[in-house]
Parts: structure tokens; C-alpha cells; sequence
């Protein structure tokens, strides 16, 4: 009975903690597509890792986030995007598929309806300055994920070392994490968030 009650305990936490609308700040996540295609994109045949689209820092998702954890999932009124809607954002998301899993996992919990949610998506995509230097590669590198972070810091004064992390995944530099407020003005990352990746010899491989 004991174990029981605190399983409905916990459970109620839960849904009382993930409400729609309720979260502290954004973390935007962009993805360097040419990395995550050598470690997962190529093996699943997927559209955005062909050549044709040239992509680079692509975003992967605008997530509510609290201080410590985040929402997912959340429960909301707002009708589900159109597959207009969510076409119309594979050009920075890489595909659609993505743009839906988004809403589906994120934007719930933002809020917003679909459409504001994708627009501010786009609007958050595009206040930050993904640094130049990285579509000049000609070959795969090995590099310090340290060395990502600082490239954003310069490309974007505002920006905060506690406001930017890097992660990796499979021995590449997987994302760069930027922290925002809702009204997308860069803030410190939470502790769950400002987690860098410490590889001095991750892998970056350019654009297709």
C-alpha cells in the first residue's frame, strides 16, 4: 500500500509539474547536420542528409526548460500543426519529420499555438550568428568541443559562456545549446543544461 501511495505521489508531481505554459526559460538546440548524418542520419536514409540541401547548423528543437528538468508532453488545447505547417520548417529543421516530433515532445509545453510556436522557433533559429568558419571545412577534423563554444561566443557578444554548451555523441560534436529567455534574450543555462562536452579530439566533418 506504502509503495502504492508514493507512486501516485510521484505521478501527481509530475503532472502538476508539466503544465503547458509554465517553464523558466528556452534552451535552442542546433545540430551540425553533417555530423549527426556520419552517426545516425546515413543509416536511417534520411532526406536531410542529402547533398542537395547543403545544411549545416540546422535546428533541432526549442525547448521549454526549467531551472532543474523541463516539460514534455504536456496536455493543450491547441490543435496539432498541418503538414503544411510543419513542411514549411524543414528548411531549418532538415525535415519535417522533425518539426512534428517537436511539437509533439515541446511545443505543447510552450504554450503557444502551432503556428506562434514554429514562428518563434524561426525567430529564435535566426537571432543567432552560427559562425561562418565551419562551412569552410574541406575535411573531417578533430577539434576541442571548447573550441565550438567559443566560435558562437564570438560570432554572438551577448552571448555568455554559462548561456552555451556543446555536446557530442559517438566522438562528434553533436549540438551547441543556447540558452534564451521567452522572449529570446540569452540567460545562464540551468545546472542540468550547462554540461559541456570535455573531448579535445571530437570529430567535425563538413558540409556535404
Amino acid at each position: 500500500m506504502r509503495v502504492v501511495l508514493i507512486w501516485v505521489l510521484m505521478a501527481g508531481a509530475a503532472w502538476a509539474q508539466d503544465r503547458s505554459g509554465e517553464f523558466d526559460y528556452y534552451v535552442l538546440s542546433l545540430s551540425w547536420s553533417p555530423n549527426w548524418c556520419a552517426y545516425e542520419g546515413d543509416a536511417r536514409g534520411s532526406d536531410q542528409c542529402d547533398a542537395r540541401h547543403d545544411h549545416g547548423w540546422i535546428m533541432h528543437g526549442l525547448w521549454p526548460q526549467y531551472h532543474r528538468g523541463w516539460p514534455k508532453y504536456c496536455n493543450t488545447a491547441e490543435r496539432p500543426p498541418s503538414r503544411a505547417m510543419t513542411r514549411d520548417m524543414a528548411d531549418i529543421m532538415g525535415t519535417s519529420g522533425l518539426a512534428w516530433h517537436q511539437w509533439k515532445k515541446h511545443g505543447v509545453c510552450s504554450g503557444l499555438s502551432a503556428p506562434a510556436y514554429y514562428a518563434l522557433s524561426r525567430r529564435a533559429y535566426e537571432s543567432v550568428v552560427r559562425p561562418p568558419v565551419f562551412r569552410k571545412l574541406d575535411k573531417t577534423v578533430k577539434l576541442p568541443a571548447s573550441v565550438v563554444e567559443e566560435a558562437f561566443l564570438q560570432a554572438n557578444p551577448g552571448f555568455e559562456k554559462d548561456g552555451v554548451t556543446i555536446t557530442c555523441r559517438d566522438g562528434h560534436i553533436q549540438e551547441a545549446r543556447i540558452c534564451l529567455s521567452r522572449d529570446l534574450h540569452p540567460v545562464p543555462c540551468g545546472q542540468d543544461v550547462v554540461r559541456d562536452c570535455t573531448a579535445r579530439d571530437a570529430l567535425f566533418t563538413p558540409i556535404r
